[in-house]
């Protein structure tokens, strides 16, 4: 509780000490008027406020040298006043302002600032803080005329020459936050509003001291960094809140054409205003570009996280209320806000997320095609030089790229079809795409990796939705491909489908060296269109037609699927390859007659073409568990000519390829709505066993039939056997036109069948194609097929002692029968398979 609560009782007690300070201006009279202040109530001192305060202007204006702790202890204890008053007088606020300004001035006689010591600097700029604060109401708006233009600059000059030249933190801080408020963008409640008009009079006053402030900030943002990150940050935010004053696109659009004309008696204050027409307009923003680029590259790599949240600040403020007049700089700050969305502090990222959300529902870049044309030069540019960043950046920088590129298509949103209209930028955009997505088809081990026998029946789950992991030339971070697969399908998100399937299939067919990455990004690319595991910021202004998005994926598995695309050399095993392919790449040892298979001194098919062609394969086949996720059940109109190339892949000896095509099997079962893989080949078992039986007799042409017919058997339940009796029939003609390269596989076939007969104990269901199987063997231990068998077992004898199997059915026929091996086969057996073989038989 004050001591003195009255205006009278508070004039007697002061009066003494405030005559004492008038005659005599000592310390020690001023710390006797400030003991005695501190015992004086707010609204008595707000009564005798210039009657205390006169002393002590008085003391400062009195000519001569003064003490440094005089002055320090004036200004210290004129501050302890103005922060229990208001100031309500326009006189008395301007007269404080410039007395308190001099006391930072340098001697009229020298151009040198004044040598003052660090306490008197800080009291002084406190003081100047405090005074702002205190001015009542309109009272502040007297200080923001023409005619006080020379006394802010001067101000304005004290302060910056302080934060940029001083060498203590605190003096350089408060200097900083001095200005804000001095430039009415602190974040105080005291303040009140400004309304258009007002602002629009600020925004004129302080376009004189633009390029001063904005020069010396961008000096400190980009300074030493010892000078600590809270003079760096708050001098960013002086930058973007003066110029997103200054440059502000309302005030710009409400400037007159011509300068409005002051009186008479401010001729000279006139020369000193800037008039900001589209001229000057047009001339500043080139300028500030400059500095803008300077601070963002300063800034975006500072170490601490407050500086680089703070520039989020920076292009967040000035892309809202900028984004006209600033338009050439956003270059820099899009690129700044992108990048910093996979900052290392949570915090930054977390707000960087926050405000491209808020850019992308205002629209801000939508609407102004302007920004659509920046954007969009931006991505050319970055899309030029990707291969080679890809190709000579870390992984950290690679990711920092990708999320700039990926930044870039969110901001752009639905105008993204701006840019892939024009053709330019769609061909830079797509080939730096397939060129870094560029697979390494150096490993061997794909090729060597082969199933050793027949797999058992697909477990429903397992395999659904699982990828191959697969290995990049350019990039080793799993990261970098889910931010390439993030491009992928924003682009379907945004993009023209229609135009982006055509175009991608071409560069599909136009060379096989871009095929498996051209395949890559159409998965990913209708993903996208569908709208699954999109990360976007805005949606799309036109929804999906599920009609064009089930044509594209139509048109894309007829060019997968195709023979030339979906049939491809992955071994040198015959029986794995077409007659042609066969040819290509094998030559047998010792004429025509023999029957040792070497390969060609000069191969055309290499271990890192078979390799490619591998992953070729499983990329079309997740691009077919893709489009069924896709399309749900509409994919089933599609299963008549996807699920039999699928169950062909699902029976190939490549184990890549095969665990590829099962986990597709599962996909397209989640899909249609099928319980399990035997489900789905029950389903659509007559038309399956339809194309068997028709490829079957054409096996020249379509070797795999057998595959096809395999995989059904190991996946399916006793409910499929009646269909197959004719199957076999048409096995067991073509294996007699087929011994020497098709023996092995037909052979696993019968296993499956046997093995499916003897599980279900369904033998009275195919007496004939039982009977049948017992002839083969039959046929195959005599004269007319034993050199025949003695090949088989060389090419594959694992296989041909599974088929053994058969005999275990004691045929009548077959039981006695005793095999009369040919001598040249004991000579050429390359294992011992014969006693496996006769245990079987007998």
């Amino acid at each position: 509780m004050a001591v003195f609560d009255t205006p009278q009782a508070a004039f007697g007690a002061l009066r003494p000490v405030c005559v004492q300070l008038t005659r005599v201006q000592t310390v020690e009279n001023v710390r006797q008027l400030q003991a005695h202040l501190a015992g004086v109530s707010g609204a008595a001192l707000q009564e005798l406020q210039e009657y205390v305060l006169f002393p002590l202007r008085f003391a400062l204006r009195v000519p001569g040298p003064k003490q440094e702790r005089l002055v320090q202890s004036l200004v210290q204890c004129i501050s302890s006043v103005l922060a229990v008053t208001c100031v309500k007088k326009q006189e008395l606020l301007q007269e404080l302002f410039s007395e308190l300004c001099t006391c930072l001035a340098p001697p009229p006689s020298s151009g040198k600032a004044a040598p003052l010591s660090e306490e008197l600097k800080l009291a002084v700029i406190q003081a100047l803080h405090t005074l702002m604060h205190s001015a009542y109401g309109d009272v502040i708006l007297s200080l923001y005329q023409p005619s006080s233009l020379p006394l802010l600059g001067f101000a304005v000059s004290l302060l910056l020459t302080l934060a940029e030249q001083e060498k203590a933190k605190q003096i350089k801080i408060s200097a900083l936050e001095c200005l804000q408020v001095l430039v009415l963008q602190c974040d105080c409640q005291e303040h009140r509003h400004l309304d258009e008009d007002e602002e629009q009079q600020c925004g004129d006053l302080f376009a004189s001291f633009l390029p001063g402030i904005s020069i010396t900030l961008s000096r400190v943002i980009a300074g030493d960094i010892k000078q600590g990150h809270k003079t760096t940050v708050s001098a960013i935010r002086l930058f973007y809140l003066i110029v997103g004053l200054v440059m502000a696109d309302k005030q710009l659009a409400r400037i007159p054409k011509s300068k409005e004309k002051l009186p008479v008696e401010h001729n000279r204050i006139s020369e000193l205003m800037i008039h900001r027409g589209p001229d000057w307009t047009k001339s500043t923003a080139e300028k500030l570009s400059l500095l803008l680029h300077k601070v963002v590259e300063s800034s975006s790599v500072h170490p601490h996280w407050k500086v680089r949240l703070e520039l989020v600040e920076l292009v967040h403020h000035l892309l809202r209320n900028c984004s006209q007049s600033l338009v050439d700089s956003f270059s820099h700050l899009l690129k700044a806000l992108v990048g910093l969305v996979n900052d290392e502090n949570s915090e930054v990222q977390s707000r960087c997320k926050t405000v491209l959300q808020g850019i992308a529902e205002q629209r801000i870049v939508a609407q102004n095609r302007a920004l659509v044309d920046v954007l969009s030069e931006n991505l050319h540019s970055l899309a030029t030089a990707l291969p080679r960043l890809m190709n000579s950046q870390d992984d950290m920088g690679k990711i920092s790229t990708l999320s700039l590129l990926l930044g870039y298509l969110k901001l752009l949103g639905p105008k993204i079809n701006i840019v892939l209209n024009s053709v330019s930028h769609l061909q830079r955009l797509s080939r730096a795409l397939v060129q870094v997505l560029e697979l390494d088809v150096t490993d061997v081990k794909i090729v060597e990796a082969r199933r050793s026998g027949p797999p058992g029946p697909l477990q429903q789950g397992m395999q659904k939705g699982r990828c191959q992991k697969k290995y990049f030339r350019f990039f080793t971070e799993e990261k970098v491909f889910q931010l390439l697969q993030q491009v992928c399908r924003v682009l379907g998100y945004y993009g023209n489908l229609y135009l982006l399937v055509d175009h991608f299939m071409g560069l599909y067919s136009e060379s096989g060296l871009y095929r498996k990455q051209a395949a890559t990004i159409l998965n990913e690319l209708v993903m996208g269109a569908a709208g699954v595991g999109v990360d976007f910021l805005q949606e799309r202004e036109v929804p999906l037609n599920v009609d064009d998005l089930k044509g594209s994926i139509t048109s894309i598995l007829d060019e997968y699927m195709d023979q030339a695309n979906w049939y491809l050399v992955t071994s040198v095993d015959t029986e794995e390859s077409s007659p042609e392919q066969s040819e290509q790449g094998l030559v047998r040892a010792g004429g025509a007659s023999s029957s040792v298979l070497l390969l060609s001194s000069e191969p055309s098919v290499t271990a890192r073409s078979m390799n490619s062609n591998i992953w070729q394969i499983c990329i079309q086949l997740e691009g077919v568990g893709c489009f069924a996720a896709v399309l749900g059940k509409e994919f089933q109109l599609l299963l008549l000519s996807a699920l039999y190339p699928v169950l062909e892949k699902a029976g190939d000896r490549t184990l890549l390829i095969s665990e590829t095509a099962m986990g597709t099997l599962a996909d397209i079962c989640e899909a249609c709505g099928y319980s399990s893989v035997q489900c789905l080949i029950n389903e659509n078992s007559d038309y399956l066993v339809n194309g068997i039986s028709l490829n079957l007799r054409q096996l020249a042409h379509q070797p795999r039939a057998s595959q096809v017919l395999d995989t059904m058997l190991r996946n399916s339940d006793a409910s499929l056997l009646p269909l197959i009796e004719d199957v076999i029939q048409d096995v067991l003609s073509a294996l007699d036109q087929s011994y020497n390269s098709q023996a092995s596989t037909f052979l696993r076939v019968l296993h499956s069948v046997m093995t499916a007969l003897g599980t279900k104990t369904m033998f009275t269901w195919c007496n004939s194609a039982l009977l049948s199987l017992r002839v083969l063997v039959l046929d195959l231990s005599t004269c007319h097929g034993r050199f025949q068998l003695a090949k088989v077992l060389q090419c594959d004898g694992h296989c041909a002692l599974l088929a053994g199997a058969v005999l275990k059915q004691r045929s009548p026929i077959a039981f006695p029968l005793q095999f009369a091996w040919p001598a040249a086969f004991h000579k050429s057996m390359a294992f011992s398979g014969r006693e496996r073989l006769d245990s079987l038989l007998l």
